[in-house]
């Protein structure tokens, strides 16, 4: 094959000096000749192998058997352009059904897509739009893969994805343990389409717009940057996120879906193995529940941005909604917030709650970073607040 791409090479070049040679269009002419002999050299190998008709039957998925019945023709896409394979096809006269073992054994079974090919389809469909992996595709791998494929072949991987997840949670080694580890869980609506929204319940007046999805990460912050504040780890980060429901009846003997996932994600990391743990989130009740009754004992840290906005929300309980004093009082919280003066911020929150008229109002809206408070000890500035329960 390397003289024809040297032939390849010297008639696309011919006699041209080289200042004369429009060499992108040379590269690309190239590649798509190189490519073209590659694909023409690797499907010749594979058909000329005949291998997989030494069996005059192979067992069916029906639990009968399939005879041998000829071979044959399966196009399908690579990287290398369109390839056609003639492989051995086995028949089942008890199901009708049929089967070509080859298919399997190359990872091109129930796919038009060869696996290096699938892989790349699946990257894109998991970055960009389908469209724009179809066009990313074209333009960069010269690979022709329409919109539709890249939007079945990226969820036919997430779904595989997804149950390999579900289903093996062994610890993760290759990662180092360190000294404190940190849990982070959050949940977000997201946009879908309006055939994936039937039956769900909206928060607002009208059909639903969006599903929350769920969202747990695990980290380690032992790295300092230039400033000596803490700085998560490179390459510490691990994510698992999925539409599922945090929630279960009182009376259910079972974890929620997603408490699941929280576990399975924790023990790959080896979470509960860390000498220090902390849970991060923004103080909304279901998420400080599921820690507690997951990791007791846990560290719970209300994140900086909202344990400033409760402090907004409680100045304007105090004070009123458009009252001057609340705006300043808020905005000294904050400063001793940033500046790390944590007990001075407590003195004055308790001062409040004991002053205020409305008092079971206040207690309510500050009960997520004030109720039983202290000063966390570790981590300056990067989080604020913890309860101690």
């Amino acid at each position: 094959m390397e003289s024809e791409v040297v032939q390849e090479v010297e008639a696309l070049l011919g006699r041209e000096a080289v200042a004369e040679l429009d060499f992108e269009a040379l590269e690309m002419a190239l590649r798509h000749g190189t490519l073209r002999l590659a694909a023409r050299a690797i499907e010749q190998r594979l058909n000329a192998d005949t291998s997989d008709e030494v069996a005059s039957h192979v067992p069916c998925r029906c639990g009968g058997k399939t005879h041998f019945a000829g071979r044959r023709t399966k196009h399908f896409q690579s990287v290398l352009g369109p390839l056609r394979l003639e492989r051995a096809y086995y028949h089942c006269s008890s199901c009708g059904g049929g089967c070509c073992p080859r298919d399997k054994h190359l990872g091109i079974e129930n796919t038009s897509l060869s696996p290096a090919l699938t892989r790349m389809t699946g990257t894109v469909g998991a970055m960009v739009s389908f469209q724009e992996g179809s066009e990313l595709l074209q333009e960069l791998a010269g690979v022709d893969v329409d919109t539709k494929q890249v939007g079945r072949t990226a969820e036919a991987l997430g779904q595989e994805i997804a149950e390999d997840e579900r289903h093996h949670s062994e610890p993760l080694d290759a990662l180092p343990l360190p000294k404190t580890l940190y849990l982070g869980i959050d949940g977000t609506g997201i946009p879908l389409r309006a055939e994936e929204l039937t039956d769900v319940p909206s928060k607002r007046e009208g059909a639903a717009k969006t599903r929350e999805v769920k969202l747990c990460t695990v980290w380690s912050a032992e790295s300092f940057d230039s400033d000596g504040t803490p700085i998560r780890d490179e390459g510490s980060i691990t994510y698992s996120a999925a539409i599922e429901s945090a929630s279960i009846p009182d009376i259910a003997k079972k974890r929620s879906a997603f408490a699941e996932r929280v576990w399975r994600e924790t023990q790959r990391r080896r979470f509960t193995q860390a000498a220090r743990t902390a849970a991060l989130g923004d103080g909304a009740p279901w998420i400080w529940n599921l820690v507690a009754e997951l990791f007791p004992g846990t560290i719970e840290i209300v994140d900086r941005f909202h344990a400033k906005q409760h402090l907004s929300e409680l100045s304007k309980a105090l004070y009123g909604l458009a009252s001057p004093r609340a705006a300043l009082w808020a905005k000294r919280r904050h400063e001793e917030l940033d500046s790390g003066q944590f007990r001075a911020l407590l003195a004055a929150m308790r001062r409040q709650v004991v002053r205020s008229e409305r008092r079971a109002v206040v207690c309510t809206i500050s009960r997520a970073i004030a109720s039983e408070c202290a000063i966390r000890s570790f981590t300056p500035r990067d989080y604020v607040l913890r309860r101690e329960l």
